[in-house]
C-alpha cells in the first residue's frame, strides 16, 4: 500500500471525527442525547471525557496530563512504525490497522491538545461557543475528548437475583459512548488481533536433514 493512500485514509478519519466532533460540541447541551432514525438502540449523546477511548480516565489533574503526555509520545511512534511498514511492503492489512490506529490516536489527541483553547465549557444549560471572547475552558493538554455515539442495545435488563453482588440491579448493554476515533483505535487493535497471523507472517522455519 502507498503512502498517498495511507494519508488518505487517515485524512478521512480524522476529518470525519473532527467534523463530527465540532457539530456535536457546538450544537449540542453537554448530555443532550437524539434517537438516530428514531431507533432506542442507536444515539447521538454528547458527553466529555478526560481520558483514553472509550471514556477510560485517570483521575485529577496529574491523570490528565499523564494521558495527554502519553498520547502525544505514542502517536509519534505508531506513525513511524506506520512509514516504515509502508516502505517495507508490509502485508497491507498491517498498514491498514496501524492507520486505523493512528487516526484514532491523532484524533483524540487534537481534542485534549487545543479544544480547551478554541472553545468554551459545554454545560448542560450551555451549548459551547467556538474561539469565545474570554478564552477556552482550559490549557493546552487539558481539553476534554468529545465523545457521542452510544449503542444501548438492551436497555433496562435485570441481573438474575442469584448473581452475586450485582443480581437484581439493572444494566444497559451496550453501555460505552464513544466516538469515530475510539472506532478506528478499536478497529485497528481488533484487525492485528484477528488477523494476527496474516498481519505478522512467521518465515517458515527451513529444517535440513541431519
Amino acid at each position: 500500500m502507498s503512502l498517498k493512500k495511507v494519508a488518505l485514509i487517515v485524512f478521512l478519519i480524522l476529518l470525519v471525527d473532527q467534523v463530527l466532533k465540532v457539530y456535536i460540541k457546538t450544537n449540542f447541551y453537554l448530555r443532550e442525547s437524539i434517537q438516530v432514525f428514531g431507533l432506542d438502540w442507536f444515539q447521538i449523546f454528547f458527553v466529555e471525557n478526560q481520558g483514553a477511548a472509550w471514556g477510560v480516565e485517570l483521575p485529577g489533574k496529574y491523570g490528565k496530563i499523564t494521558l495527554s503526555l502519553f498520547r502525544l509520545i505514542i502517536a509519534p511512534v505508531i506513525g513511524y512504525y506506520l512509514y516504515k511498514s509502508v516502505k517495507n511492503n508490509a502485508p497491507k492489512l498491517l498498514v491498514i490497522a496501524l492507520s486505523l490506529v493512528f487516526a484514532g490516536a491523532v484524533g483524540n489527541i487534537i481534542d485534549s491538545l487545543i479544544y480547551g483553547s478554541i472553545f468554551s465549557a459545554s454545560t448542560p444549560s450551555q451549548i459551547a461557543t467556538f474561539m469565545p471572547e474570554g478564552g477556552g475552558y482550559a490549557d493546552p493538554l487539558f481539553g476534554k475528548v468529545v465523545d457521542m455515539l452510544y449503542f444501548p442495545f438492551i436497555q433496562d435488563a435485570v441481573w438474575p437475583e442469584w448473581i452475586p453482588f450485582v443480581g437484581g440491579k439493572t444494566f444497559t448493554f451496550f453501555n460505552a459512548i464513544f466516538n469515530i476515533a475510539d472506532m478506528a483505535i478499536s478497529t485497528g487493535v481488533g484487525i492485528l488481533l484477528v488477523f494476527n497471523k496474516r498481519v505478522f507472517p512467521q518465515e517458515e522455519k527451513v529444517t535440513t536433514a541431519q
